[in-house]
């Protein structure tokens, strides 16, 4: 008899790529006919496509390649058109935004421009990608969850690269594109504005991230802990008795005195992982704007120690 496997699963069944719904489904403009991987299988569902693009997907693929060709060509640009060099200093790189003196205005290509123009296909890529995530959603008859979990996302972007800036009045206080130009960039935030740790937004973004941590281990553990008895197959044992899902739901019950419930504990984690970027995203704005040094905003509203 096979036993069944989890975590690394070592019996793959393997029939006909699956298509999924067809009725009342737009089909056309799927791209190729799926195939499979041993690789993916052990993580998930081995299965690989076929993909839907449609009208929305291309146009983002399509800015955010441009994007990336953008960065990419004035990394290639610093380094000389010396390969060896773009590969030694790729991570110091940087296409940086640009300076203050020219306000919200169009810089010269070397001295921030070609930011501007870069960021203009980055959301333009970025928009159209959560339109075609909300219109496949709709097309599969799904709840708009993951859109509105995108969006989430989408805000502190938007917050960091766009929305703040334009009430800073100048483009200068956008986020470089490079990999420790962005983290210098978080740090020098920081430092400029009397330490984010006394901003209480900043501190519920943290709690949210480290309990959407816990609560996805949490979850994932729980289920992986039942799967010998089925829990991965949450919906069918829910109303039934003796199953994983009674198992599961006893466990926190008997630890924590009570349990989400396999719907509840999605919407905990839903919640949580929205309420991080959500939340940081306020902190992000308001800093500059309204709130010029939270270290002495939090003496001011005894947050932080007066001496």
């Amino acid at each position: 008899m096979a036993e069944y496997q989890n975590i690394f699963t070592q019996v793959q069944v393997r029939g006909h790529a699956e298509a999924g719904l067809v009725e009342d489904v737009e089909v056309r403009n799927r791209t190729g006919a799926g195939g499979f991987s041993n690789l993916l299988g052990w993580f998930g569902n081995a299965q690989i496509g076929p993909i839907y693009l449609g009208t929305m997907g291309v146009i983002s693929l399509a800015t955010g390649a441009i994007w990336f060709m953008l960065v990419g060509a004035w990394f290639w640009y610093q380094a000389g058109f010396n390969p060896a060099v773009f590969m030694r200093d790729l991570f110091w790189f940087s296409l940086e935004p640009p300076a203050e003196e020219y306000g919200l205005g169009f810089a010269p290509i070397a001295e921030g421009g070609l930011w501007i123009i870069a960021s203009f296909f980055l959301l333009i890529s970025v928009l159209t990608w959560w339109v075609r995530t909300w219109l496949r959603a709709q097309a599969l008859g799904m709840g708009k969850h993951i859109s509105w979990a995108f969006a989430s996302a989408i805000w502190l972007f938007l917050v960091l690269g766009l929305i703040r800036p334009i009430l800073m009045g100048s483009w200068s206080h956008a986020v470089p594109y490079g990999i420790f130009t962005h983290l210098d960039w978080t740090n020098l935030f920081s430092l400029t504005y009397g330490n984010l740790f006394y901003n209480p937004f900043h501190a519920l973004s943290i709690a949210f991230l480290y309990g959407s941590a816990l609560l996805f281990a949490m979850h994932g553990a729980t289920i992986l802990a039942v799967s010998r008895f089925g829990g991965d197959r949450e919906l069918e044992q829910i109303a039934d008795r003796g199953t994983a899902s009674e198992r599961a739901a006893l466990f926190w019950r008997w630890t924590m005195g009570f349990n989400a419930t396999m719907e509840g504990i999605h919407r905990w984690a839903w919640w949580f992982a929205v309420l991080v970027t959500l939340t940081g995203g306020i902190g992000i704005l308001l800093t500059g704007t309204v709130v010029d040094n939270w270290f002495v905003w939090a003496q001011q509203h005894g947050y932080a120690p007066l001496d």
